[in-house]
Order: C-alpha cells, then structure tokens, then sequence
C-alpha cells in the first residue's frame, strides 16, 4: 500500500489541513493548520488540493518511511531534511523510494515545520476535515511510533518552478497588529496607551489553543466581575486575571469569559506567531 510509517513522531507532530469551520455552534473549534502560507505552500509544490492534509512538525521534525514510492516536500521553519542519512531539498519536492527513510531535522530557526506527501494524507475526516484538534479530542491522535499514514491518489503534476520556497530569518520580534474591541472598555485608558509600549515575550505554555505572553506590563481592569461567555474567533486576544495578553490561535475555545481587548486578523501575522519560540519579544501595534 502506499503510505508512510512513523518511526520517529517528534515532540508534537499532528496532521493537519485548512480546518473545520463552520461548527463553532457545536462546541468544534476551527483548527487547521497554523503557518497557513507555509502549510499551502508544501501543497502547492507537490501539485495537490488546497485542502490535502499534511503533517505539522513541533521544533525537533519527524521520522518517517515510505512503504512505496512517494514524492514529499518540507516548508515551515528552515530545517535539515535527510533521506537514508543523505541531505536532500528543503523547500522542495523530493522522490523517496520505497523503504527510503525520510529525517526532518530540528528546526533551525521558527517552530513549526510542515511535511506534505503528493496525494495527501488520507486518514479519516471528521466533521468534513483530517485536522488533529487538541482542545476537543476531534481528527487523528498526535502521531506516536508505529503510526501508519495512508496516502490518498496524487493528482496532476504541478507545474516545474511554479513556486519558490524563501528562507526566512529567526523572527527576533513578532509585531501583531490589533484591532480593539469589543471588551477593550474593560480596561483603563492608562492601561491601554501602555499596550502599545509594552514588550511581552512568548511564554513557554504556548500551544496550538493560544500564545500566551509574559514579562510585559500587566493590563489593568477598568471594572470589577466577569463576564458571562461569549463566542471566541481566531486571534482574539483575551486577558486573564494576571492581565498579560493571550492570543488565541487554531485550537482556541470557541467561548470565553475574560474579555477581548483586541482581534489579531488573520494572515501573515499569526503565521508568524505559529513560529515564534519561548522568549520572542511580542508588540501590539495599531491594525490599518
């Protein structure tokens, strides 16, 4: 059968694809996958559908053999690629042979890595997508040793030098813009301005459910309470009690009681929050 094994999962490798929305109603978060352009990227070079699952890598890559000829390719943070020990492409499609041995290195700089396969993963959908989605439980388990990978039917051949893979340099800050409300009224004016001074840095916690920050200046609340749920969207950026800002990202709880100063939009932004390490200094600058 054409498919892949795991031989080696890494710290956090997941399959991902461009998530399931559309059910938020239900209590399912969007998940998908986090670097969008990286993770289309790997898709297009290989000439599959938009929407063909791949595998997100987490700092320290993934192991994995061919049980028949498949042609891959490896975008997301700059990494080492090697098939039998041997240094291949990174960025670009790579013929592995049956029983060939593909090693995705530790990440070099950034934090996730995405490794696509012509034809897709072809695990099982659920609610309409292939996603691994941590906070429900939804999609395929986190990869593990011995885990086999189908791989669905490749498609046409993408066309030679279509696309082109630019190496990115360490993000040494991560500048997310925002645009306020709609509980920024929650917060003191003083409070405010100082959030567009302050310099927070990504803490260790962060997963695929959010970033959270540290080491900046806390948010001070203008009121006393709570607030009762409310619905939550990709890049909201939420305040617990501590006051230091957490951006939700693809596996975020798709209601929340603290409240919402600011919404990150979706694009290159939080792509590169998706790469950025424990310690990365963090801004919030004024969206357009």
């Amino acid at each position: 059968m054409t498919g892949l094994l795991v031989v080696r999962p890494g710290a956090l490798t997941t399959v991902q694809d461009r998530g399931r929305p559309g059910h938020a109603h239900l209590g399912v978060p969007h998940s998908g996958a986090l670097d969008t352009a990286a993770y289309a990227l790997a898709n297009r070079l290989l000439g599959n559908a938009p929407d063909a699952a791949a595998l997100e890598t987490t700092l320290d890559g993934v192991g994995l053999r061919a049980l028949a000829p498949v042609t891959v390719a490896v975008t997301g943070a700059p990494c080492p690629v090697r098939v039998d020990g041997r240094p291949v492409a990174w960025g670009a499609a790579v013929r592995l042979p049956a029983g060939a041995e593909l090693d995705v290195g530790r990440a070099e700089s950034g934090l996730r890595g995405y490794v696509a396969v012509r034809g897709g993963l072809d695990v099982p959908p659920v609610l309409g997508s292939r996603s691994t989605d941590l906070l429900s439980g939804l999609g395929p388990p986190v990869l593990s040793a011995g885990t086999l990978l189908p791989v669905g039917p490749p498609g046409p051949a993408p066309a030679p030098a279509a696309d082109t893979c630019p190496l990115p340099g360490p993000p040494s800050e991560l500048l997310l813009p925002l645009r306020p409300g709609p509980r920024a009224d929650w917060f003191t004016p003083a409070s405010l301005a100082g959030l567009w001074r302050s310099v927070f840095r990504v803490s260790e916690v962060s997963n695929r459910i959010g970033l959270r920050t540290e080491s900046g200046i806390p948010l001070v609340r203008a009121r006393e309470g709570e607030l009762p749920s409310e619905g939550m969207v990709l890049g909201a950026v939420q305040v617990p009690p501590d006051g230091l800002p957490v951006v939700f990202l693809a596996d975020h709880p798709v209601t929340g009681g603290y409240p919402v100063v600011g919404v990150v939009p979706r694009g290159p932004a939080l792509d590169a929050a998706a790469q950025a390490r424990p310690g990365v200094a963090v801004r919030f600058v004024a969206a357009r």
